[in-house]
């Protein structure tokens, strides 16, 4: 598993969710259908962009080795599997 983009899909998350409240307040839209949907939105997109941002800090960190190549990971990582 990664571990790091576990970490950061809680500020991912609140950070997507909030820029989309923001936006949509800043539209002129007061209503809860909306905060829902950018609630919603927010946590859909939370894992896949911390997972993205993960792998880029790792793959820019002269001192992080992986046990395996680069071609092997996936976007979801396998259960009980070793840091990718």
């Amino acid at each position: 598993m990664d571990r790091l983009s576990i970490i950061l899909t809680l500020m991912s998350g609140a950070l997507i969710t909030g820029a989309l409240v923001i936006t949509v307040f800043t539209l002129g839209y007061y209503n809860w259908w909306t905060i829902g949907g950018s609630a919603i939105i927010g946590f859909l997109l939370a894992w896949p962009s911390a997972f993205l941002v993960s792998q880029r800090i790792k793959r820019r960190d002269p001192e992080w080795s992986p046990d395996r190549d680069a071609s092997d990971a996936a976007p979801v990582p396998k259960p009980g599997a070793k840091e990718i």
